[in-house]
């Protein structure tokens, strides 16, 4: 609840739903595979939308596609696509529907690869939650080296609607970067010290 006592990010504004994803969720570091895919899903089909349209429509996402699971998504035939694209519970767009059941393919060859989804993506920031002790809104980047590194990465995997600046916004919403301002109440929260366990070796 918000309240005179407490201060938050200023894109959390006054609605209870994003200050509930805020206070909850947003920064706070994620290494299972299906979360991971799920934001990976969302950031991209927020692309030229507004975050509180895409938050409004998650549980339609979660229904639509099987709540994330990536082998079954990745199966998905022409019939379901096409039920897909009359479903008013998430984003009918055509190219961001088709290319979450091709993200969901290659995904699955890159946990073959790598061992597991979170392992590819954690190494772009080796294995720890970067802490930027960022002080006002202006400073906040669209992208970094970093999110410029995985959008490349994901692209030569076979993903798309992956930018550097989709990335970015996966990589503060999964916390792989505690874009809390320092004024927030979440910042020291989300705060992780310490390495993750290491990811496993790139298979040969």
């Amino acid at each position: 609840m918000q309240t005179s006592s407490i201060t938050r990010c200023p894109w959390a504004g006054d609605d209870a739903t994003m200050q509930r994803y805020h206070d909850r969720e947003w920064g706070v570091p994620v290494h299972d595979d299906r979360r991971l895919f799920e934001m990976l899903v969302l950031e991209g089909a927020q692309a030229g939308l507004s975050w509180d349209t895409i938050l409004r429509k998650r549980e339609g996402y979660r229904r639509a596609f099987d709540d994330f699971d990536i082998e079954r998504i990745a199966r998905f035939d022409g019939r379901r696509l096409k039920r897909l694209l009359r479903d008013d519970g998430i984003v009918k767009n055509r190219l961001k529907i088709h290319a979450t059941v091709r993200n969901a393919k290659a995904a699955l060859a890159v946990q073959r690869e790598w061992g597991s989804l979170a392992a590819f993506l954690w190494r772009f920031v080796d294995g720890r939650p970067l802490q930027p002790g960022r002080v006002r809104r202006g400073q906040l980047p669209a992208q970094t080296p970093q999110s410029k590194a995985m959008s490349a990465a994901l692209k030569a995997a076979g993903f798309s609607f992956v930018g550097p600046t989709v990335c970015y916004a996966f990589m503060q919403a999964v916390g792989m970067v505690n874009d809390h301002l320092t004024s927030c109440f979440r910042w020291p929260q989300v705060q992780r010290p310490g390495r993750t366990r290491a990811a496993p070796r790139k298979r040969r």
